[in-house]
């Protein structure tokens, strides 16, 4: 009840109301819909970036560590992680070895070249790693082998293709057996990786060609250092205890005296992570924002229709006030009025922001995400816009003067 008057007559009376001016109706939802779909997209674009970028960082393996060369001070020169060949093979075994938090280690290489089979070519990176690569990035063989510590302390030429590559050279063919020629070199495929996806940097993770480290370290590269070692922690807690025992060991391996630049670089997935979602989390709040800001242009429109109606029917409210009913009674019927077109509008919104959303994930192939969470957000919220924005008016028709709105033409 309100006031005396059911709910339900007040409902009824304001749909009847609205229903009599359909059009205007309408076109005051629409701002609405347009804030409420705009809302519903932005966010389902930015938390599917959120989660795409979340999976892309586990798909590097549990608790994965990253040690770069370079990032080091030499006077007021600074270079950049990879400019330095400060990292060498033996580092790598003594992080494994003297580090207690870690699980495992394994050095890496990295160099591009054209690798072809028969007379199909393809131009990709070749990541060099030692027996324990696949296992820290937790990247198993979809068919054949890794390679052993035999391969990796002979140099064996041998290697395993990432499935793009694999694709690439050989479509629907198994190439295990085969030889492939890197720079001119023949490689024995003994295995195939299953599918990584991209990274979140954008990058095709299975467009590459995993081989013994010595190999390319000596074959391909001419090289004794490495580029990066890959670390896993024992577990996700212990990652900040094993970052804090690699950077001492290899301040003690490298004797850097205290004050000095580190020649290395620590990184780990967290890292990653939240800078990357950082950077998500940015760019979905300046997107909202601008989706908000339609809302409460839409909220605006109810307010202008919503003073137009209370001018309209100014004569309807003296004669309803004359019959016995209250300024609250009058009040309440317009913001039922605007209540009902702000909900209705923001249904109608959330449909189509979830459609839009659909229609962005499968044309632009951009991950899209659509939580409850942001759903009752933007619903709630063109609920409250509808309230306020309608209570205005609603206080207007409910101030206005019996008398003089009986004489109201």
């Amino acid at each position: 009840m309100a006031n005396g008057v059911p709910w339900n007559e007040v409902l009824s009376e304001s749909i009847r109301a609205l229903s009599r001016n359909r059009v205007r109706a309408a076109l005051t939802m629409l701002g609405v819909i347009i804030g409420v779909a705009s809302v519903i997209s932005t966010l389902a674009i930015g938390q599917g970036a959120k989660a795409s970028v979340q999976a892309q960082i586990r798909s590097l393996g549990s608790n994965v560590i990253m040690v770069f060369a370079g990032s080091m001070m030499s006077g007021p020169a600074r270079g950049a992680t990879g400019t330095s060949q400060a990292l060498t093979i033996d580092d790598a075994h003594a992080i494994a070895r003297e580090c207690g938090s870690v699980r495992i280690a394994s050095p890496t290489a990295r160099t591009p070249a054209q690798v072809v089979a028969g007379d199909q070519n393809w131009s990709t990176m070749v990541q060099g790693g030692d027996e324990n690569y696949t296992v820290v990035r937790e990247w198993p063989v979809a068919d054949g082998r890794t390679f052993t510590v035999s391969d990796v302390r002979a140099a064996a030429k041998v290697c395993v293709l990432g499935a793009t590559v694999a694709h690439e050279l050989f479509g629907d063919d198994s190439p295990i057996g085969t030889t492939v020629r890197i720079r001119k070199l023949p490689f024995q495929v003994i295995g195939v990786l299953t599918t990584k996806g991209s990274n979140s940097w954008g990058q095709d993770q299975d467009d590459i060609v995993v081989a013994p480290l010595t190999t390319v370290q000596k074959k391909l590269m001419g090289i004794t250092w490495v580029g990066s070692v890959l670390v896993s922690a024992l577990s996700e807690t212990q990652v900040p205890d094993a970052i804090d025992q690699i950077t001492l060991l290899m301040r003690q391996r490298h004797r850097i005296a205290p004050g000095q630049s580190d020649d290395f670089t620590v990184r780990s997935q967290a890292e990653i992570a939240s800078t990357a979602e950082g950077t998500s989390q940015v760019m979905t709040l300046l997107l909202s924002s601008v989706a908000l800001v339609s809302l409460l242009v839409g909220g605006i429109g109810i307010m202008n229709i919503m003073l137009v109606s209370v001018t309209e029917r100014t004569r309807e409210i003296g004669v309803r006030r004359a019959l016995g009913a209250r300024g609250v009674d009058i009040m309440l019927q317009f913001l039922a009025e605007a209540a009902i077109v702000s909900l209705a509008g923001g249904a109608i919104g959330v449909l189509l922001g979830v459609g839009i959303a659909r229609i962005v994930s499968e044309v632009a192939h951009w991950p899209t995400l659509v939580g409850l969470g942001s759903i009752l957000l933007a619903f709630g919220f063109s609920a409250m816009v509808g309230l306020v924005f309608g209570y205005y008016p609603a206080l207007s028709a409910a101030r206005l003067n019996p008398i003089d709105s009986l004489r109201y033409e």
